[in-house]
């Protein structure tokens, strides 16, 4: 790596000048030139000749003149608007047979049983409602935590590709905040699982860089809430660079997200909707612990920049059926959780154990439950399908209510569906403040405090 340390001799861009730079500065900075300084190295040197540094600055300008005359005889664009959408992600390369052996999941995992344990915090209601273990008779896998997928994802997508790095803040000897790459570093070694300085921007742009040069790379953004340091590598370098020249950016961002913890404004927030609104970026949310392992393989796999949200509250709260085998589940499908004939909660995340909580609670009420698990792309059609189903729909998430995902999906409906529907769309989310640390303020806090008053209107309309 050489560092020069110059300075700009002209303005910002053309039309800005360089009337607000003291002239004095120019020459002082003239005479400190790298470029001029090496030059005159090697003549010194007699690496060059003067007439050979000639030449070849007139080779070089010639060589642009070229260029330039090439670029302005270029035919004019002819607009293709589905042309325009392909190029925004890269296409997945094509697998050949039984040579990977991964098993993809793109259906809603009807084999799969699911069981939790309660939850630690009372803002956080404890899921149920899933049939208890043996109710089903599955071949392979054992009961495993939200944090045991995530962790046998990574550590079977480290043995299938040797070119993954893992980097983040404390994830090699320490194992990271959550101990998920516990052990890690001892079976990988420091050149593949790599702790990093406390400078979000600069561990994304290391993983874009790895990425350039032939590997894929995950980074473990210690907090969801700290993606905003890094904010401008993901959206303008990220999300743009297949877009731009065709690059692929074979990247994961693992974000622990989400409340019911008391962990306060910055440790808490759930922030998926600002990278759901970039073109370019997929968002991944998973809700259970076979498709947190399933969804993080198919990231990894994944050619395109991927924010993969994980629920902090989840981690070592809920457990299922969880397959031996390298899987994968389709990013971009969602999961029927059930059926129902009165109201259709269409949810992700958290959500969904709060809706199937309220569903256990109320069995009055026959509800709809649908998984979106990926917010970027969209299932519509299993949305479309959860619309038909009921004619009544109400939108949960834990984000807060404006800006949040619920309302894009709601004006989707809008727009798709109108005909289907018996009753406006609904959104329950959570307040438009700042995360509280106190536990009855964040259980106010959150959307499930208010669901049950949702789905009464809904129901009454």
């Amino acid at each position: 790596m050489i560092e020069c340390m110059t300075f700009r001799m002209r303005g910002h861009e053309e039309a800005s000048g360089v009337k607000y730079v003291p002239p004095e500065l120019f020459e002082q900075w003239g005479q400190k030139d790298p470029v001029k300084n090496y030059e005159q190295y090697l003549i010194a040197e007699h690496v060059l000749t003067v007439a050979q540094v000639e030449d070849i600055k007139v080779e070089t300008k010639s060589y642009i003149e070229t260029e330039l005359k090439i670029g302005s005889q270029a035919k004019p664009i002819v607009v293709d608007t589905a042309e325009e959408i392909r190029d925004v992600y890269s296409p997945p390369t094509p697998r050949r047979g039984d040579l990977t052996k991964t098993l993809i999941y793109s259906e809603d995992l009807k084999r799969m049983m699911f069981k939790t344990d309660s939850l630690r915090s009372s803002t956080f209601p404890p899921p149920s409602g899933f049939p208890e273990k043996g109710t089903n008779e599955v071949p392979e896998g054992a009961d495993k935590r939200y944090i045991d997928g995530i962790k046998e994802a990574l550590h079977q997508s480290m043995q299938k590709h040797p070119n993954l790095i893992i980097m983040g803040q404390d994830i090699a000897e320490y194992g990271g905040a959550f101990k998920i790459t516990e052990g890690f570093v001892e079976e990988f070694g420091k050149e593949r699982i790599r702790n990093t300085p406390i400078c979000e921007s600069a561990v994304v742009g290391a993983a874009l860089g790895l990425s350039l040069e032939g590997y894929k790379a995950i980074m473990e953004m210690q907090f969801a809430d700290f993606a905003t340091v890094g904010f401008n590598q993901i959206i303008n370098n990220l999300a743009k660079i297949h877009y731009r020249w065709g690059q692929n950016a074979d990247v994961v961002i693992r974000m622990p997200t989400g409340g019911g913890v008391g962990a306060g404004p910055f440790h808490s927030q759930s922030n998926e909707a600002w990278f759901a609104h970039t073109p370019g970026l997929k968002v991944v949310y998973p809700s259970t612990a076979a498709d947190a392992k399933g969804l993080l393989i198919a990231a990894i796999n994944d050619p395109n920049p991927v924010m993969y949200f994980e629920h902090k509250a989840l981690y070592r709260s809920v457990s299922g059926h969880v397959p031996s085998a390298y899987y994968e589940v389709e990013i971009g499908k969602a999961r029927l959780v059930q059926s129902g004939d009165d109201i259709s909660i269409i949810t992700y995340g958290a959500g969904v154990h709060w809706a199937m909580d309220y569903a256990k609670n109320h069995p009055e009420i026959s509800i709809h439950i649908l998984d979106l698990r990926t917010l970027q792309p969209l299932d519509y059609t299993a949305i479309k399908e959860a619309v038909t189903e009921t004619g009544k729909v109400l939108l949960l998430h834990e984000d807060t209510l404006i800006g949040g995902i619920g309302g894009e999906i709601a004006a989707w409906i809008g727009e798709n569906c109108f005909d289907a529907l018996d009753a406006p769309v609904l959104r329950c989310a959570s307040l438009d403040t700042p995360i509280p640390f106190n536990l009855e303020l964040e259980k106010n806090f959150m959307a499930y405090s208010r669901l049950d008053k949702y789905v009464n209107r809904l129901l009454e309309y």
